[in-house]
């Protein structure tokens, strides 16, 4: 699929799931789905029942760039946030902190830097071998993957689990926001974003916002 922006994506996906998902626990699902949005900065859910925050996505988006695993500044907001600290208050989802770990950010731009066609520009969130830090927050994403094709900046953003009404429309704002920052950083144009969930999926709780 392909759509034009974050919106269309959005709106497509909830009616399918609603009609076609399979019940899971408190929620309806479907598996491995991938997609396109043509252009990654028309980023704003403009949907009139979604009622998305651009207050809460822009505090979700600069706390991300403290990278303090403290999620007091998004708790304020959302307190979902406070139900997932660890016996320190902490929380693993920051993906600031994720993609400075071992400079995983700059090293990816200096490696497009030297060569534009690398298959290598990866940042990971999600690791199996640190799964005993997930007792009380599993991380959503997979990794994100760069590429240049054409002097543009294409991204594949891969998660392992994403929430469509919550999730999706304010990661895709933070993660668009990061490929506007790794494009300014090469100089070149944003292309295309890709979209990869594994499950994808609507909670009971928001079933009937139309």
């Amino acid at each position: 699929m392909i759509f034009n922006n974050s919106t269309e994506a959005f709106e497509y996906y909830y009616d399918y799931i609603m009609k076609n998902g399979k019940k899971l626990n408190n929620t309806l699902f479907i598996q491995n789905v991938g997609f396109y949005i043509k252009n990654p900065l028309d980023n704003l859910i403009t949907t009139s029942w979604r009622k998305w925050s651009k207050k809460y996505a822009d505090t979700e988006w600069n706390w991300y760039l403290t990278g303090d695993l403290d999620p007091t500044p998004v708790a304020a907001l959302a307190k979902i946030w406070n139900t997932i600290r660890d016996e320190n208050g902490l929380v693993q989802s920051n993906y600031g902190y994720q993609w400075r770990r071992n400079n995983q950010l700059e090293k990816v731009i200096e490696i497009l830097k030297k060569d534009n066609f690398t298959r290598k520009a990866s940042v990971s969130f999600y690791d199996g071998k640190e799964i005993d830090n997930y007792k009380y927050d599993t991380i959503c994403t997979y990794s994100i993957n760069f590429n240049l094709y054409d002097s543009k900046l294409n991204m594949s953003v891969l998660m392992r689990s994403n929430d469509l009404v919550y999730g999706f429309c304010n990661d895709q704002y933070c993660f668009s926001k990061l490929q506007e920052i790794v494009a300014k950083s090469l100089k070149v144009e944003i292309g295309w974003y890709f979209h990869f969930a594994n499950n994808l999926h609507i909670y009971n709780k928001h079933f009937n916002l139309k």
